[in-house]
């Protein structure tokens, strides 16, 4: 769109749009009239957009003729969760890629599996090849020690029983006892010695929130000459952690 050209907009889209918001301004439902003054529209328009909202599952007539939001708004924004959720921690993985010139991750240990919610990367910081999926390789990776150092013994325990531990290079730690023995030494932060893929390292810290509880993980990754470049900012990587906490006390 050409700079101080107005952008073209869908009339009935919205009508649509704020004839929503003023149902989902009472609670209780409200009828069609009261809606159509609220969102300034005709009564017929009004009940034309309702009428085809509530064929599409966005709104619900009672049978006291009140008009609420229907189940498919409800389905629709836990669908958006995760979409929120890049919107807010893609700025700062984005800044840490820039500052430290290396591809940035972050990670979630969710319903039990520990995966990558996005990546930060371009053409001069490219991402590891995700060759193997985390589900056989969190094990081998920063980022899933990082998740895997922070959970409690039966949770940890659970885990590794659920995913063997795979040798993806000769670095791999395939003895769950040894594992173990090394995530409890850890620093708090993990590292990857080219135990995913030969000839790159990566670095993780997690994001921690204000109950103690880790949230998420953040990562960096680079080829293995540049660790010690890594383990010298991990100040900056914990600062970008402190900002995805923030951000994610908002969200979730």
């Amino acid at each position: 769109m050409e700079e101080g050209r107005k952008p073209t907009l869908i009339a009935s889209v919205r009508r649509a749009l704020h004839l929503m918001e003023a149902v989902a301004s009472h609670p209780g439902g409200a009828p069609a009239k009261q809606l159509a003054r609220e969102a300034r529209l005709p009564l017929a328009t009004t009940y034309h957009l309702l009428r085809t909202l509530a064929y599409e599952g966005y709104a619900n007539r009672l049978e006291d003729g009140l008009w609420v939001l229907g189940d498919r708004l409800e389905a629709l924004h836990g669908q958006s969760r995760p979409q929120v959720l890049l919107t807010r921690i893609r700025p700062t993985l984005t800044a840490l890629r820039d500052e430290l010139g290396m591809a940035s991750y972050f990670g979630l240990h969710e319903d039990g599996e520990i995966r990558v919610i996005d990546i930060a990367d371009g053409p001069r910081t490219p991402r590891v090849d995700l060759w193997v999926g985390f589900d056989e390789a969190a094990h081998a990776t920063a980022i899933g020690k990082c998740v895997l150092a922070h959970l409690d013994d039966q949770a940890r325990q659970d885990y590794l029983a659920r995913h063997p531990l795979v040798e993806l290079t000769p670095n791999t730690i395939t003895d769950p006892r040894e594992l173990v023995r090394r995530l409890r030494l850890s620093p708090g932060h993990s590292l990857d010695r080219e135990e995913y893929a030969i000839g790159t390292g990566c670095a993780a810290v997690p994001v921690i929130d204000a109950s103690g509880t880790v949230v998420g993980t953040l990562a960096v990754s680079c080829r293995t000459s540049r660790l010690p470049k890594i383990e010298a900012s991990l100040h900056r990587m914990r600062a970008s952690a402190a900002r995805i906490q923030r951000t994610l006390s908002l969200t979730i």
